[in-house]
């Protein structure tokens, strides 16, 4: 997704300078030709040597710098760049660019440049708060800008408040988000479902499974990355949310069920990756069931299923994890469901199973054909998946 994108990172001056560094060596890592620029007053925080040595490219940090290899026409680091982003952005640095001032190398890029910007601010939170800074925000929206929010968290002057620059993965995330704009799931809308479900046995207990969410994350966050919007339906996981996605928390069956049928009245696609609980409490205890002679006795009754209820106006992709009997069972799903194709894996292999960064499934389809796929990271499966689900879309 990154490899040999020209990525413009402009750092300023702000203690949190020092959190660019961990973003340009991901970026670096992750094959994008980084070109940090960085105002004067950056330097006074951060060495440029420490971005030289992680992206392994000259630092910019003046016009007039003859060492640069864009010192004599600098508009070329702007024709060059796929996308620029502003980690840390001062609250001066957004006023410059707002009011279109071009001063220093890094406003000058960015009045410069066709590419997309995204502005990561951090700064104190009453600067952030301030309606000055707020207006600014609101033009550069307007113009087009992406802004990433500021984290609630401890300032570095003590104080507890709205300020703090984005996490990296969160920025590193919109950055594929922006990048993606333009792919083949452009203008398509995606519901996902991830994690496992849990039915309370009481206020204390509940029935849940194993399901860590990896595999609903991935598609979700590859569906982002090829252009579409993305809805993310999230049962109970410790995964964090991916970026540029729209979150909808839910815990049970009956809330699962209000989350899809409500999102997917202007979806093109539903995945079902969501592990969904096939039992519930007949009937749930009101306070905490207390042990009698060490056991206790529940009585089971069948979820709803209601992936069956949902109407065929969009394409239904399911998931079958089985222990047994795998293929005869995920075609039975298949049928049952109306899927377009159902991917199941065999939740007992090695490296295959609930939490793991990899999986192995096996694609069957309506007219009868199995596509059986090797071990592979579950971003990797992810695009196989969005790749059949791009071919389907595009017959129809």
């Amino acid at each position: 997704m990154l490899t040999d994108k020209n990525i413009v990172l402009g750092v300023t001056g702000g203690i949190a300078a020092y959190k660019a560094a961990d973003l340009a060596s991901k970026l670096t890592q992750a094959g994008a030709v980084v070109n940090v620029v960085m105002t004067e007053s950056a330097t006074e925080f951060v060495s440029p040597l420490t971005f030289r040595a992680l992206t392994h490219r000259p630092i910019v940090t003046s016009m007039f710098e003859l060492a640069s290899e864009f010192s004599v026409e600098h508009i070329a680091l702007a024709e060059a760049a796929d996308i620029v982003v502003i980690a840390p952005a001062t609250a001066n640095t957004i006023a410059k660019i707002a009011a279109g001032i071009a001063d220093d190398m890094l406003t000058c890029t960015v009045l410069a440049s066709e590419a997309p910007v995204i502005v990561a601010p951090a700064m104190n939170v009453n600067m952030w708060q301030n309606s000055i800074t707020q207006d600014n925000i609101a033009k550069l929206k307007a113009r087009g800008f992406t802004i990433i929010d500021p984290e609630y968290g401890r300032l570095a002057e003590g104080k507890m408040g709205m300020g703090r620059l984005a996490a990296t993965d969160d920025i590193i995330g919109t950055i594929k988000q922006v990048l993606g704009r333009s792919g083949d799931l452009a203008q398509r809308r995606i519901v996902v479902t991830a994690g496992g479900t849990r039915e309370a046995i009481d206020p204390v207990r509940y029935i849940g499974n194993r399901s860590s969410g990896k595999m609903g994350f991935a598609l979700a966050e590859a569906a982002r990355d090829r252009g579409a919007t993305v809805v993310l339906i999230e049962a109970a996981t410790s995964t964090p949310s991916p970026a540029g996605i729209e979150v909808i928390n839910v815990e049970s069956v009956a809330e699962m069920k209000e989350a899809v049928t409500e999102t997917t009245k202007r979806a093109d696609v539903l995945i079902m990756a969501a592990a969904v609980s096939d039992f519930r409490m007949a009937q749930q205890a009101n306070q905490k069931i207390k042990k009698e002679g060490g056991k206790a006795s529940l009585e089971l009754v069948g979820t709803e299923d209601f992936l069956l209820k949902l109407p065929d106006t969009f394409l239904k992709i399911g998931f079958a994890a089985e222990t047994e009997n795998l293929l005869e069972n995920a075609k039975k799903k298949l049928n049952e469901k109306r899927l377009g194709f159902i991917c199941a894996n065999d939740v007992t292999a090695a490296d295959s199973g609930f939490g793991t960064d990899t999986n192995k499934v096996t694609l069957l389809y309506p007219d009868g054909r199995t596509e059986d796929l090797p071990l592979m990271t579950k971003r990797e499966v992810s695009d196989i998946i969005l790749d059949r689900v791009v071919a389907i879309l595009e017959e129809k």
